[in-house]
């Protein structure tokens, strides 16, 4: 496997997944789902960061610096539990304008949790290390996503005919 290749590639990514965010974020209806938006983008400039530091760190020939990972996942820079936890049903309802909108979040942040995980698979020691992380920080983008997506599908669904 060509690390630098896989690295290079994953920065292409997070710079796509960087600008859907910022430009949904002004076409979203309801203020949880910008910000949600918002704070996604900015986390996706952490992770671009990060990748961009260890496409530096093979260019040069050192090992990859797994400390500005860690210190990312310790910050807790991305509150999943307080933006799902502020979500009501008035939310959720006035959220339904933008399922397409979650729906495509959530298949964005899975495919580059997947994207991850088996690169990763491939991958040993520090190179392993980083893919698993950077997976598992697009896995807990997912399931936020995911879970605006269903719960507003959830009041969708008990609409009646025509919202």
């Amino acid at each position: 496997m060509d690390v630098l290749k896989v690295y290079q590639y994953a920065l292409q990514r997070e710079f796509e997944g960087k600008r859907f965010f910022e430009e949904n974020a002004g076409r979203l209806s309801h203020s949880a789902a910008v910000g949600a938006f918002k704070n996604l983008a900015a986390e996706e400039q952490k992770h671009i960061d990060f990748i961009q530091d260890l496409i530096d760190r093979i260019k040069k020939g050192e090992s990859p610096n797994l400390s500005m990972a860690k210190e990312m996942q310790n910050e807790g820079f991305f509150s999943q539990r307080a933006i799902s936890e502020s979500i009501d049903s008035k939310t959720l309802e006035a959220m339904v304008p933008d399922l397409p909108i979650l729906r495509m979040a959530y298949l964005i942040e899975r495919d580059f949790a997947e994207f991850y995980e088996k690169a990763a698979k491939e991958a040993e020691g520090e190179v392993k290390e980083a893919l698993t992380m950077l997976a598992s920080w697009e896995h807990g983008h997912e399931e936020l996503f995911q879970q605006f997506h269903d719960k507003a599908f959830q009041e969708y669904s008990k609409m009646p005919w025509g919202g």
